[in-house]
């Protein structure tokens, strides 16, 4: 049977097993619209921005194990879809992004709405396809879903022509695909495995770092299993929180700009260190040069080859799939009659703990007057028992959702890592809520971060989306102005927010339930009262207090010992 372009498109989706595609209509999709419309298979989800729809595609792959999906149209659609392209890309999440272009006869004339599609995203995609012919779609559809979602996941884009999607050709869409020039490692080397367990059996100070290569590769149990075998501490990085259960005895909490001085400690000082799906970035380990000052022996396991050793040098490196890896590393475990060396463990707990007691663990100074944003997050995990699929935005509300909000459970923290991409929270939001229809789905944002994409609203109104939208308002561009008192002798350059709107007047005004909140003693039966109301979404709009800073904090440049554990508490 022939099918146009754009039936097919919608065709291959389905195929794929896609519930929801999030996109905006423009006149170089609109054949891809009208398939979309004879069909009820794969449900479209109009957003109010093409940045958007893109965090929603994201947020419903990172809460899953799918794909997410967005569509939009050529010119500015593409454009504003981009910063959503590059979040994905940064943060290793799976995505396909359909874009049309103008008719393959107007490309290069700088044609009415036409950007270059693959000029402008091939920096921040892991691989991008311009459709010249109608009977490439489907491949190249099935090509596009493959590579998102093998080796190290990514956003793919495909952009096709406004006149091959109108185009016809008989449709058949490949039961598997292969790629001769790409082949994504599987299991790791066994004799590196078997390198690895040697280290890790005669260290006396052994430490598991873990990134968010364990969320996306599903070896959440496996990293947990091969913590408690060997009873050494755990850290994880800011998009591995969840990996390991945070109420876990040997949790030393997330390392890095913002993370526990016993965690920084620990990882400084580690005579082997295993770094499981995770890169090492400026904002785990600082400086290089002072990570690099203590010796130590480094075990790498990444299914990406590139990022091993990229920044630190590496003994044992093992390039595969995370899963597999840690299985067969277990299984030599458990097969050894070598155990882990118990003396040189209790004295490396020992040395952690005092960093504990040194570093003096989370702390704030509460106060009865004026909202602590701690004590929001603190109230909200208490309240939703740790449970809750919690998203957010970037800056000083981030890293306290990060710090006071327990993750016992991967995919349950969705944020923008690497991009820190203001305006992720809530459209990330509604991709989660889509993909779980009856959990609880809180975003933490701040008044300048929601302002950025505060459209979406709309979207959840017509979508009925119940999220809980915590807004911890403090009046400032709060880590902006927390640089700009440590660095640069408080002046407050631009970062005050000077005309405000009223939250809860905006949040009504789109059809939804808005309170405030002044006092500390309000906190709790405003949130529970939020909570309570099931099918609506509520925006809290916490007045918290302007001067309170995010500690720990390694400043930019130092090392993790060099760390700043509060002001005067």
């Amino acid at each position: 049977m022939e099918m146009t372009g754009a039936e097919i498109t919608i065709r291959c989706l389905h195929e794929e097993g896609v519930e929801y595609i999030f996109g905006y209509p423009g006149g170089a999709v609109l054949h891809i619209y009208d398939a979309l419309f004879q069909q009820d298979k794969v449900k479209h989800i109009l957003v109010r921005h093409e940045q958007a729809a893109v965090h929603a595609a994201d947020g419903y792959a990172r809460s899953s194990d799918k794909v997410g999906v967005a569509l939009v149209t050529s010119g500015p659609g593409l454009t504003n879809a981009v910063t959503g392209i590059a979040t994905a890309y940064l943060d290793s999440i799976p995505m396909v992004v359909i874009s049309g272009q103008v008719p393959t006869f107007a490309i290069g004339e700088d044609a009415f709405q036409e950007v270059d599609a693959v000029g402008i995203t091939r920096p921040c995609v892991k691989h991008n396809f311009l459709v010249k012919d109608v009977k490439d779609i489907a491949a190249t559809i099935k090509k596009a879903f493959y590579l998102a979602n093998s080796g190290r996941p990514g956003p793919v884009l495909v952009d096709i022509p406004k006149d091959i999607s109108a185009q016809k050709t008989t449709f058949s869409y490949p039961a598997t695909i292969n790629i001769r020039s790409y082949q994504p490692p599987g299991r790791g080397d066994s004799q590196q495995i078997m390198q690895a367990v040697q280290l890790l059996l005669t260290a006396k100070r052994p430490m598991i770092y873990a990134g968010g290569g364990v969320v996306l590769s599903g070896a959440s149990a496996q990293l947990t299993e091969l913590v408690r075998l060997l009873g050494a501490p755990c850290t994880n990085t800011l998009m591995g929180l969840g990996g390991f259960p945070a109420n876990d005895t040997k949790f030393v909490g997330m390392l890095g700009m913002h993370g526990t001085y016993e965690a920084n400690m620990a990882m400084q000082h580690c005579d082997v260190l295993v770094a499981i799906g995770a890169r090492f970035d400026d904002r785990v380990i600082g400086n290089v040069e002072h990570f690099a000052q203590v010796p130590r022996k480094i075990i790498h396991i990444d299914i990406d080859p590139s990022s091993i050793a990229k920044r630190v040098k590496v003994d044992v490196p093992i390039v595969g799939d995370l899963k597999l890896v840690l299985d067969e590393l277990l299984s030599v475990l458990r097969a050894g009659t070598q155990k882990p060396d118990v003396a040189g463990l209790a004295d490396w707990w020992r040395q952690i703990e005092e960093w504990r007691v040194t570093g003096g663990g989370l702390r704030y100074k509460n106060s009865s007057e004026i909202i602590k944003p701690q004590f929001v997050i603190e109230t909200l995990h208490r309240l939703t028992g740790g449970d809750a699929f919690v998203t957010s935005d970037v800056g000083q509300h981030q890293m306290w959702a990060a710090q006071y909000y327990k993750f016992n459970h991967p995919r349950r923290w969705i944020n923008s890592g690497g991009l820190g991409t203001m305006g992720f929270g809530l459209p990330a939001a509604m991709g989660v809520q889509l993909k779980h229809p009856g959990a609880t789905v809180a975003c933490v944002t701040g008044e300048g971060s929601i302002q950025m994409n505060i459209q979406e609203l709309s979207t959840c109104k017509q979508y009925h989306l119940p999220i809980k939208v915590l807004s911890l308002n403090n009046g400032y561009l709060g880590m902006v102005r927390q640089w700009q008192e440590f660095f640069h002798g408080n002046r407050f350059s631009e970062s005050y927010m000077d005309a405000l709107p009223d939250f809860v007047k905006v949040a009504e005004a789109y059809g939804h339930v808005g309170i405030r909140i002044d006092n500390p003693a309000d906190v709790e039966p405003a949130m529970k009262e939020a909570f309570a109301r099931k099918n609506d979404l509520v925006f809290m709009d916490f007045r918290t207090d302007p001067t309170e800073n995010v500690f720990p904090m390694v400043p930019g440049g130092k090392g993790l010992s060099e760390v700043v554990l509060s002001e005067d508490l």
